[in-house]
């Protein structure tokens, strides 16, 4: 059971990148397409998450 929830949630986010080339993670449902974090909605770009700042920027 909380495998098919992780999986459920993981297929909600998209990882896309900023105009600086950051990368983020973000909840954004049917976006496949979408590589910048700019083309998500403003809603969207707060559900997400610098992974920079947690994984750093040399990874």
């Amino acid at each position: 059971m909380r495998g098919q929830i992780i999986s459920s949630e993981f297929n909600k986010m998209v990882w896309v990148k900023d105009e600086k080339g950051a990368q983020y993670a973000c909840y954004a449902e049917n976006h496949e397409d979408v590589s910048r974090k700019e083309d998500l909605s403003d809603e969207e770009q707060n559900k997400c998450m610098n992974l920079n700042a947690v994984i750093g920027d040399s990874w």
